[in-house]
């Protein structure tokens, strides 16, 4: 259903650093970024099991949510969204989006949501809504890992990868089948976790048993260099959906110059984090860097109007 035709967009080379932007945020329309790869093998299994209907879980920001809703709609199937948190009425953006795409959406709360995993829950959502595939949140199964793995080329030469980090399944499949000369540093989204590789090295053994790749936390930035794949969430900010001065001045002077468009929630604290380690050199010089730009973009509508931001601009 979706063409992968990867575009890498130079942005920043001087006798230090050179950055490259893979942009996974123009692969679709509606399925941009990571997402695609994500559902590409659950839909294909849906398919298989006969099941038409596909539920998944997310919060009002959620750019899995938009997507799934696109790519289930295209694949000609129903969805079925289970949002976290109190209904808001009128839908943001992205949960808008989402329904104009045919997505039932479904508000829970926060204390229910914590249950997503347990088997009493899925039951009552399947007595519901009838029998469904379950598309973790974040697409975060083993089918989105070995979708994620198609992301990467094991001909491009990089001495370091970054990509953005929620549940960890897009860093597993980028670790799976990068170059092993490659680092593949991750930057996650979530405030004071810190557990994320931990998960993620859970995720590489169930996908191979006798995997010995091993990944690091925020001890890695301890280091005169990042030496080793590792995951950081020293970069979160306030958060998830928070908001913080220095990253939104930061997104705005990065488009300024660069004429890229990064979402708030996600690639902006990637290139942040970026450009931060360069500054500080935890990247050896002459490095050959490529970033992923995951897309989210139209998440921003919602987030700038919660925080009164066209105002600021």
């Amino acid at each position: 259903m979706v063409t992968y035709d990867p575009i890498i967009q130079p942005i920043f080379s001087d006798s230090n650093y050179q950055v490259n932007v893979l942009r996974l945020d123009q692969l679709h329309e509606n399925i941009p970024g990571n997402k695609w790869f994500k559902l590409k093998y659950n839909l294909e299994r849906a398919k298989k099991e006969d099941l038409r209907t596909i539920l998944t879980f997310g919060g009002a920001y959620s750019n899995h949510i938009a997507a799934t809703a696109a790519a289930v709609k295209l694949a000609g199937f129903s969805s079925v969204g289970v949002i976290r948190g109190e209904e808001t009425n009128p839908l943001n953006s992205t949960l808008l989006l989402a329904k104009e795409n045919g997505m039932q959406i479904h508000f829970i709360s926060r204390e229910l949501y914590s249950k997503k995993n347990e088997p009493n829950f899925l039951n009552q959502l399947q007595e519901k809504f009838g029998p469904f595939y379950l598309i973790p949140e974040g697409g975060s199964n083993k089918e989105g890992i070995l979708g994620c793995m198609e992301i990467l080329d094991r001909t491009w030469d990089y001495d370091y990868i970054f990509c953005a980090c929620g549940t960890g399944s897009t860093y597993a499949g980028l670790v799976l089948s990068a170059p092993s000369s490659s680092v593949v540093i991750g930057i996650n989204v979530l405030k004071g976790q810190n557990s994320t590789h931990q998960a993620v090295n859970d995720m590489l053994t169930s996908i191979n048993p006798s995997s010995t790749v091993s990944i690091s936390g925020n001890e890695a930035l301890e280091k005169t260099y990042l030496i080793g794949n590792c995951i950081t969430d020293q970069y979160a900010f306030s958060g998830y959906a928070g908001y913080h001065s220095s990253l939104v001045e930061f997104k705005w002077l990065f488009e300024k110059q660069y004429g890229m468009v990064l979402d708030h929630l996600y690639t902006n604290k990637v290139f942040y984090a970026v450009f931060d380690l360069m500054k500080l050199q935890k990247l050896p010089l002459g490095s050959k860097i490529l970033v992923i730009h995951t897309g989210g973009q139209q998440a921003n509508e919602s987030f700038e109007k919660r925080y009164h931001l066209k105002l600021m601009r």
